[in-house]
């Protein structure tokens, strides 16, 4: 791990769900309603929403992040015993205004006032991103928002991290990544971006390839480690 990793870095690029979002606040808006398994269905959920984005991107078998999102709450449902249609659509119409975690909105603020280049980069629909980006007000600090309907993979397929290379031109070494998942860590590191793993809840480190260049306990204590862009 290495303090100086991400003081050459031109933009900082943020993947959305588990990182920005809180996706456990979906659910947890509703836990008087689901009663005694409503962490066991936001818990399936979110597993089998990444499993399915996994599943489908080796089958070739691409089908959008807000169908992704539905067919794993549909499982999730089944395997917790619920069949409460009202439910369903009030979970996912939730999805399009998730609590982001505590910290998210000061320090990309504060980044965004230093200077720094700032995008989304996520396996997310463009219409989720940008429906949960403008109800927790942070929409307008990002320069992009950058998603992976067009090539119709997700991430970590390689293609995906190229995304943002494309289009803030920039080298892979001039990004830094910020992501809550492991898998989504190794993904970006092996590509060639330096990456910032935010492990909030102390998860061990995965067993792939490529680990993080800084590994922190919230997105906040990114910016003593991130050097101001030069005035020109």
């Amino acid at each position: 791990m290495s303090e100086n990793a991400l003081t050459s870095c031109r933009a900082f690029v943020f993947d959305a769900y588990g990182t920005l979002f809180d996706v456990g606040s979906a659910v947890d808006r509703f836990k008087e309603t689901i009663g005694d398994e409503a962490d066991r269905l936001s818990s399936i959920w979110r597993q089998k929403q990444l499993e399915y984005t996994w599943l489908r991107s080796l089958m070739g078998d691409f089908t959008d992040f807000w169908n992704v999102t539905g067919d794993a709450l549909d499982y999730a449902m089944a395997a917790t015993g619920k069949k409460d249609p009202a439910l369903r659509a009030k979970l996912m119409e939730t999805y399009l205004s998730l609590d982001t975690f505590p910290e998210v909105v000061e320090t990309l603020k504060t980044l965004k006032s230093q200077g720094h280049r700032l995008a989304i980069l996520s396996n997310g629909a463009k219409h989720m991103l940008i429906s949960a980006a403008k109800a927790s007000g942070i929409l307008s600090l990002f320069d992009q928002i950058i998603c992976v309907d067009d090539i119709k993979t997700y991430k970590p397929h390689p293609d995906v991290y190229q995304l943002a290379v494309d289009q803030l031109e920039l080298t892979p070494a001039e990004i830094s990544f910020q992501s809550s998942n492991g898998w989504d860590i190794a993904g970006a590191g092996h590509f060639g971006f330096r990456t910032a793993w935010i492990n909030r809840t102390q998860q061990p480190t995965e067993r792939l390839s490529h680990s993080a260049d800084v590994v922190l306990k919230g997105l906040d204590e990114l910016l003593p480690l991130v050097a101001q862009p030069e005035k020109t």
